[in-house]
């Protein structure tokens, strides 16, 4: 049972890691505009005018992204979870 719990954390983190590549990498041609709110960088995506990815860069910690999944131009939500979800963190990258 011990030697199982290692293989049970590099298999959690694995899934953790697996979003796709940079959600804003399809994005070319967007309007991106970019402000600061709090020492926050926040960049919104906009594909004729309609919001696509939000990308917020933390004073600390790692960037995320807020992503427009079925083109609606809202940012997209989980049932049972608040307005805004779920929030995408890029934790690792192999090249």
């Amino acid at each position: 049972m011990r030697a199982l719990a290692p293989l049970l954390l590099v298999l959690c983190l694995g899934g953790c890691a697996t979003m796709d590549s940079d959600p804003t990498a399809g994005l070319e041609g967007a309007d991106v505009t970019s402000r600061m709110i709090d020492g926050d960088r926040v960049e919104e995506y906009r594909v004729q005018g309609q919001l696509q990815v939000v990308k917020v860069t933390p004073k600390r910690g790692a960037p995320y992204y807020l992503i427009d999944r079925n083109g609606d131009g809202r940012l997209d939500s989980s049932k049972g979870e608040g307005p805004v979800s779920p929030v995408m963190w890029k934790l690792f990258q192999w090249d």
